[in-house]
């Protein structure tokens, strides 16, 4: 079985970041850094990973003109990323930007370009959220228009709740990587977070990658709750 899970480093430092990836690195399939983590470390964090050979998902979510994308876009392609992460509400330019820089970029370094992944709408947000910001229809319909904007584009990734995951795979190419944050267990506090499920039943629903952090990185012994919600997800329960 493929490990699905990328465990989000949400931690306030290098030192934190770097004990739960020497920990944890047998058990996931690679880690996400985020804006807090990359705006304390820096770059050098992501190629201090890199270089244990682990997989990065670095999730910073741009979001602006389609040339300051692209830049941004080509400078984490080199620090030879495997995700990275564009709000999809950018626009069609922006999108198709984003993936011609990791492309062009990864090309010219010999690489495979990393999966520019669409973000569709926030795990934390509800439908009362999003028509506060002026969206009126449901939260499937804007998803589903969000993520044809990015197969428009070229996008070959998209991220999204679990909620939404069966409804994408039956109008997503197969090869298309879903991926999915707002997993919690029976037992997890949600947080934040306001659309979830289990890692099982986000794997059942069609989800590519999974997005774990405060389950795994804040458990009592991070590895072996890793290493539960993997065979959990091998038992299909």
């Amino acid at each position: 079985m493929r490990n699905p899970i990328y465990v989000a480093l949400d931690v306030p430092s290098a030192e934190q970041a770097l004990l739960l990836a020497d920990q944890l690195a047998p058990a996931v399939a690679g880690f996400k850094i985020g804006k807090e983590l990359f705006v304390s470390a820096g770059p050098d964090l992501v190629k201090r990973i890199r270089s244990t050979g682990a997989s990065v998902f670095l999730d910073l979510k741009f979001h602006d003109i389609p040339n300051t994308v692209a830049k941004a876009v080509a400078a984490a392609t080199r620090l030879d990323v495997q995700m990275l992460t564009v709000h999809a509400s950018g626009g069609l330019d922006m999108l198709k930007a984003a993936e011609n820089a990791a492309k062009e970029t990864a090309g010219t370094m010999g690489r495979p370009a990393p999966l520019v992944l669409g973000v569709t709408v926030l795990t934390s947000m509800s439908a009362a959220d999003l028509h506060q910001v002026g969206v009126e229809s449901n939260i499937a319909r804007h998803v589903d228009r969000l993520v044809r904007l990015g197969l428009d584009a070229g996008l070959r990734g998209f991220v999204c709740s679990p909620l939404e995951l069966a409804g994408l795979r039956s109008i997503v190419p197969e090869s298309t990587a879903l991926v999915s944050p707002g997993i919690r267990g029976p037992n997890d506090a949600a947080g934040d977070q306001k659309r979830t499920l289990s890692a099982p039943e986000a794997i059942d629903a069609g989800a590519t990658w999974l997005v774990i952090g405060r389950p795994i990185y804040a458990a009592p012994n991070p590895r072996l709750s890793a290493e539960s919600i993997l065979a959990a997800i091998g038992n299909g329960r």
